[in-house]
């Protein structure tokens, strides 16, 4: 019988030969040679996949001015509108829907307290927290969250080249097929729970983002301000922070 690993090692090398033939034999001569397939990201920085860069800075343009002239006006607006309680207690909302990933994903890590930390979490924000708008454990540590694309690393599954998408920006290849068994479990894309149009998940999770940012210290502008190269910065602090949460 094939082992986990096998199985999920095959799943997403196949995915990644659907990525080698997209980026085509432009990139192999940009490129004078790809690290090996399971070499992955070095946590050090000094090795990043990226055989699509072309096509990943076009993206991350139209991510760039989508945050600008939509998505950060709507976020001045919004936080303006509503005192910072609110969004917070939205925010809280949204991390409690998300637990079923993290409890998912720390059980088949076989992290033990993980899972049963997720869990009590869960309950309690639920039920004593009211649906998760008061975080009833804001100040204690919590542990660090979990998702399938962190799954796949911990059974050895290597990063694979790096991407930028459309609006959901940057991902590695690992990380975009554990997004999408992520969106099985989490309960407002998933078709097993609340069984939402795709309209209604599109507006929901657009309104989780412009509360996000609505809270955020202009962070992104931040980096635009202080880096010759946004998009190496933001590449390589991406894949280095998701090598090190793999890592623990």
């Amino acid at each position: 019988m094939l082992s986990l690993r096998m199985l999920l090692m095959g799943a997403v090398l196949g995915l990644w030969g659907v990525v080698a033939v997209a980026a085509g034999p432009a990139a192999a001569a940009d490129e004078p040679s790809a690290p090996p397939l399971d070499e992955g990201y070095e946590v050090n920085g000094d090795s990043v996949w990226d055989p699509i860069e072309p096509v990943n800075r076009g993206f991350f343009w139209v991510n760039d001015k989508l945050y600008f002239y939509f998505l950060k006006p709507v976020a001045r607006g919004y936080r303006a509108a509503v005192p910072e309680p609110g969004r917070v207690a939205v925010r809280n909302v949204f991390r409690n829907l998300d637990a079923p990933v993290r409890i998912v994903n720390n059980a088949l890590q076989g992290k033990v307290v993980g899972t049963l930390d997720e869990l009590a979490i869960f309950l309690s924000n639920s039920i004593f927290g009211l649906g998760g708008i008061i975080d009833l454990h804001a100040d204690s540590g919590k542990p660090s969250p979990e998702d399938f694309g962190q799954t796949l690393g911990y059974y050895g599954v290597p990063a694979g080249p790096y991407l930028v998408l459309p609006i959901i920006g940057s991902r590695n290849l690992r990380d975009g097929a554990g997004q999408a068994v992520d969106r099985l479990v989490d309960p407002i894309p998933s078709p097993y729970y609340l069984k939402m149009s795709q309209l209604e998940i599109a507006a929901i999770t657009t309104g989780e983002q412009i509360n996000h940012l609505s809270l955020d210290k202009d962070s992104y502008e931040a980096v635009l301000r202080d880096s010759l190269d946004p998009y190496v910065t933001i590449r390589d602090a991406y894949m280095q922070n998701r090598a090190a949460k793999v890592a623990k």
